[in-house]
């Protein structure tokens, strides 16, 4: 077990994993008694009761009543303490910080939004500060009692340089001593991370990802981008920008030319959010352009009520090949077992658009991965920084040998 003290096989560090196994079980199954939990992790009663009598007193467990309705006594039943821990996460665009905090259970306790539309690049720890503070004060709580921040932003911080690329559009948020300015104000521990890959994050802790090790994550909103899980890891690449797939030369636009000064790129021109309207006007669909999150996504949800009749049916048609072009190209390179379609456009065409891009790249690809409809339709950003702030947080709160 990670981070355990101890040399293994002791008592000690038995009694540590014995411990994490049923906790790990209480945060799948809410309620246990004794006697199943026994049974799940193969302990006798007696070693059963002292394991739930510590977790009790080290605050990590509690009761939280009786089993009823079933014959013989009633059992004790024990749950997770939802206050043994909190965890925060914060998903960033130009327009707005939304923030959340969560228990140790994954409940969300508070929320918050503050919007950033006409403010100046300065001032951005500013906003982190006061876009936490409105989720940890909403759940009832202080700064301090949060264990570990994730902030979800677009493009990703370089390594090296410790830079926010590929999000020209987000300012304020490129100097490279911010994450020391942050590190210096939080009184927590805290991660960074790109926005689509928290969102994949989401998809395999409690979405249609879970259980997959190998998966390609295609996110559409106002910036085409994917998130790669190979081997269960997320794979983030040299520079942070792997999955900045918007920025990837395919054929059926022009090329693209010095594309991170565009802020696009051909998969972008092809498939990207702008192009559902011209899409829609080609198949005689009269509509305007702006603002293109909104009208694109009423575009292919109407078009998705209607799937089979005249320019609807078009409209569908020529997005989904366009899709699958990119798809094709992603396959080839990672053979994925599964893509998982999300963000705000693609969820609007539903099943009719994820039928037909299925379809097209049968044709295309020379593997044939499943494609699904995201399971996390609510804030996944938001919900993937939560899950990845509160995956170390359970490491250290129900690390027992300490």
């Amino acid at each position: 077990m990670a981070g355990t003290q101890g040399t293994p096989g002791t008592p000690r560090v038995l009694r540590a994993m014995n411990d994490r196994a049923a906790l790990d079980l209480l945060l799948e199954h809410g309620t246990l008694s004794r006697t199943r939990i026994g049974k799940l992790t193969g302990l006798s009663k007696p070693t059963a009761s002292q394991l739930l009598a510590r977790l009790e007193a080290a605050g990590l467990v509690r009761a939280t009543g009786t089993t009823e309705g079933r014959p013989g006594p009633s059992a004790q039943l024990y749950a997770l303490n939802p206050d043994a821990g909190h965890a925060a996460g914060l998903d960033v665009n130009q327009h707005r910080i939304r923030a959340a905090v969560a228990d140790i259970t994954g409940t969300v306790t508070g929320e918050y939004e503050l919007r950033t539309e006409g403010r100046t690049g300065d001032g951005v720890v500013r906003q982190v500060t006061d876009a936490l503070d409105g989720a940890v004060k909403a759940a009832g709580l202080t700064r301090a009692d949060v264990r570990r921040l994730v902030i979800g932003t677009p493009g990703a911080f370089d390594p090296a340089t410790g830079r926010l690329r590929y999000a020209s559009h987000l300012p304020g948020w490129h100097s490279p001593t911010l994450l020391e300015e942050l590190a210096a104000v939080l009184p927590m521990p805290f991660e960074y991370e790109n926005d689509v890959n928290l969102v994949a994050i989401a998809e395999r802790a409690v979405g249609a990802a879970r259980g997959h090790e190998d998966f390609v994550l295609l996110w559409n909103e106002e910036g085409l981008g994917a998130a790669l899980v190979l081997g269960g890891r997320l794979h983030r690449g040299f520079t942070g920008g792997a999955g900045e797939v918007g920025f990837l030369p395919v054929p059926g636009t022009p090329l693209v030319r010095q594309v991170t000064k565009a802020n696009s790129g051909g998969f972008q021109e092809l498939a990207g959010v702008q192009s559902v309207p011209r899409l829609a006007r080609a198949a005689g669909i009269d509509t305007p352009d702006h603002p293109y999150v909104p009208v694109a996504s009423g575009l292919l949800a109407r078009a998705a009520e209607t799937p089979d009749e005249g320019p609807h049916a078009e409209l569908l048609d020529r997005y989904a090949e366009r899709l699958a072009t990119g798809l094709a190209s992603l396959t080839a390179v990672l053979d994925p077992e599964l893509i998982v379609l999300s963000g705000d456009v693609l969820v609007a065409g539903g099943e009719p658009l994820r039928a037909r891009v299925q379809a097209e790249l049968a044709d295309l690809a020379a593997s044939r991965p499943r494609l699904v409809l995201t399971a996390v339709p609510r804030e996944p950003v938001l919900r993937g920084a939560l899950e990845s702030a509160l995956a170390t947080t359970r490491d250290e709160v129900f690390d027992t040998s300490r």
